[in-house]
């Protein structure tokens, strides 16, 4: 074409300035290429005969002047906050410029094509939440030569980048030029605007680079692992405070040399374990006990060893086991240590028949006011000798019965013997006995022993039983 010098020179100057979709700002410079598409038909002047705005918009075949190579090179720049500066220079041949009034083509023989455009576009893809689809709407102006016409134009553009990669986007565009100038078409009879308004389409692939470094140390943010601290080129922008060769993000004593071994730590007793893992970090040990010693090999280190010159398990602090009551069954084992019982019975004593004959021999002595649960105060010595059987056994558990005649109502009788029984249970409970080893229920005059009939029978069934829980 003979206005090549013009397209050089549109893209000279599109290389000085800023520019085209750029990303964010970790990659704020962008380059497009790409072919372009001019479009005169929708957008004629009144002497050519053309359609409304947007009329026959996607006829690509009868009136897209598209030329067969790279046509089209864009350079950009991340302002801030969606917006995006761009440069782009463009060149085609004009052979689609549509129809004359008397149904003629208008002349258009290869009319070379130049544009040099600016404009500010804002970019939805952060308002959107999408990492690849990346619409957007733009604003500016520019000059445009066909042939040896050329014009400026207002130009707003709609678009958008469907980004491959983190660098790498395939971008697509449509732009209105609205021109202000009118200019002869020979053969035309009359001023048209030449170059007209139009519409510019393109297509292509956009590459983004250039980046921020937040820390000053030389490594851009998109390559910088720790962007916000200034590092070492070395160690991809991280520090190593302490200099062992390892960054501080991965070195578990930053501040302290160390080998990599042991992640950047030190290892001052030599044992194998870092000092930060090192319970016993100044004296040798072993790993397995965190780098503490044990002198008697029992496993357990001897600053927690209550015996470490005597092997003894770890349930007993490292002291073997005993057994003070010497019933033998070990203190361990024995549910009363202080207390010589029966390894049947783990270690506790275990509640005799003649035992338990004794307890009901006391209980049945123990009286009460006269339809009352109210413990008659002669009834104290005997109470007194059942706390003292009960204390042998300390793990042995009781249900204390009440029990009455049958004169009366058995509701009255139910209840009595409810009240008796635990009035029995608060007395023991109240004089050093377990409350959790004793249970209490009434049972009226449901389990008599003797005959109702007599006084004597009545009596004896008026009683209060301790019965051993099995």
């Amino acid at each position: 074409m003979k206005h090549l010098s013009r397209f050089l020179a549109a893209s000279l100057l599109v290389l000085g300035f800023s520019t085209a979709n750029a990303q964010d700002e970790n990659n704020p410079w962008a380059v497009s290429i790409g072919v372009n598409a001019v479009d005169i038909f929708p957008t004629g002047g009144d002497l050519i005969n053309q359609g409304e705005i947007f009329d026959e918009f996607f006829n690509a075949s009868d009136h897209w002047n598209i030329l067969p190579s790279v046509s089209t090179l864009s350079v950009g720049k991340y302002i801030g906050d969606g917006f995006t500066f761009t440069v782009t220079g463009s060149v085609n041949k004009i052979e689609n410029a549509g129809e004359l009034p008397d149904g003629t083509d208008v002349p258009a023989d290869d009319l070379s094509y130049y544009a040099a455009d600016g404009r500010i576009s804002y970019s939805f893809k952060n308002a959107l939440k999408s990492g690849w689809f990346d619409p957007y709407l733009g604003v500016g102006g520019g000059y445009t030569w066909v042939d040896e016409n050329g014009a400026g134009t207002l130009n707003g553009s709609l678009g958008f980048n469907l980004w491959l990669t983190e660098n790498l986007a395939f971008n697509v565009q449509t732009t209105y030029k609205h021109v202000f100038e009118d200019y002869d078409i020979p053969g035309a009879g009359g001023n048209l605007n030449y170059p007209p308004t139009h519409f510019q389409h393109s297509a292509g692939l956009t590459f983004a680079f250039g980046g921020k470094d937040t820390d000053g140390d030389g490594v851009y943010d998109k390559d910088d692992e720790c962007p916000d601290v200034p590092g070492l080129e070395e160690f991809n922008g991280c520090p190593d405070t302490d200099g062992d060769g390892i960054t501080d993000a991965k070195d578990d004593c930053p501040d302290t040399a160390g080998t990599a071994e042991f992640n950047g730590c030190p290892d001052t007793d030599g044992d194998g374990v870092p000092d930060p893992k090192d319970e016993c970090p100044t004296v040798a040990g072993l790993a397995d006990l965190n780098g503490c010693p044990d002198a008697d090999g029992d496993g357990i280190t001897d600053a927690k060893d209550e015996c470490p010159n005597e092997a003894g398990p770890v349930a007993n602090n490292g002291c073997p086991y005993q057994d003070k009551d010497g019933d033998g069954v070990l203190d361990k084992d024995d549910n009363c240590p202080d207390v010589a019982g029966t390894v049947a019975n783990n270690g506790c004593p275990e509640v005799t028949e003649e035992v338990q004959k004794k307890l009901n021999e006391y209980a049945a002595e123990v009286l009460f006011d006269s339809g009352k649960s109210s413990i008659k105060e002669q009834s104290n010595a005997r109470l007194a000798e059942i706390i003292a059987i009960l204390k042998e056994y300390p793990t042995a558990k009781f249900t204390i019965e009440g029990h009455t005649d049958s004169q009366g109502r058995a509701t009255n009788n139910q209840r009595l013997s409810d009240s008796r029984a635990n009035a029995v249970k608060t007395y023991l409970t109240e004089n050093g006995i377990d409350q959790f080893r004793l249970s209490a229920i009434g049972y009226g005059e449901d389990k008599p022993i003797a005959s109702n009939k007599t006084r004597a029978g009545r009596a004896k069934n008026r009683r209060v039983e301790i019965n051993l829980v099995k």
